[in-house]
């Protein structure tokens, strides 16, 4: 089957592209109104962009061309956490993607415990395996629907201490969820360890010589 992208709408494109990059990882993020109301949402375009200094870039959409309460949020106060939810907690992640109006808090309809963060104003999520506290470095809007990516530096990392071995994090006890199509997750699955490909010398270059 062949289809153009001409004759799709935003929504019938949303639903084709949803089901073919997958799966997603979820980022939980929770971020703060002028009101002080927390909001927590679930984005599942989400990816890092840098390790030097540490970046996640998250694809925030707009709604009938208005700003969700997730990027109106962030675009205020500069500040917002990334949660990473893991397979106990679908129910709530998926609960939590409800439009509820703005002066709703999400954490406290769904019962979820927060702390205080370390650098950022905003909150995170208590029983989460990992958080990342982040503090806005730029936006990008794409397409015509207004799209926005947002690239946010990590000040801080959380991560339960069970999951860290040797400075790597195990993947499988931290039991990530993700999206695919639909109203779907999906859990990690069984997972295939290659070997690690062997890095190619680097050539020494010395001056009068010829290695």
């Amino acid at each position: 089957m062949r289809i153009m992208p001409s004759v799709l709408d935003p929504e019938e494109t949303y639903k084709l592209m949803t089901g073919v990059v997958v799966p997603r990882p979820i980022a939980w993020v929770t971020s703060l109104s002028e009101d002080g109301v927390l909001n927590l949402a679930p984005f599942s375009c989400f990816t890092f962009v840098s390790s030097k200094p540490p970046m996640v870039g998250i694809n925030i959409g707009r709604k009938a061309g208005v700003r969700k309460d997730t990027g109106h949020n962030i675009h205020r106060g500069g500040e917002f956490v990334v949660n990473i939810p893991d397979e106990t907690m679908i129910e709530a992640v998926h609960h939590s993607a409800v439009e509820y109006p703005p002066g709703v808090s999400e954490v406290e309809t769904l019962g979820l415990d927060t702390v205080d963060s370390d650098r950022v104003g905003v909150a995170r999520l208590r029983d989460v395996p990992v958080s990342l506290e982040c503090r806005l470095h730029g936006v990008t809007e794409y397409g015509l629907t207004g799209a926005e990516f947002v690239v946010g530096e990590i000040l801080a990392f959380h991560i339960r201490d069970s999951l860290m071995a040797d400075g790597k994090v195990d993947t499988a006890a931290m039991r990530p969820i993700a999206r695919i199509a639909g109203p779907n997750y999906a859990a990690l699955g069984e997972i295939t360890s290659m070997r690690p490909i062997a890095r190619t010398p680097k050539t020494v270059l010395v001056e009068g010589g010829d290695r």
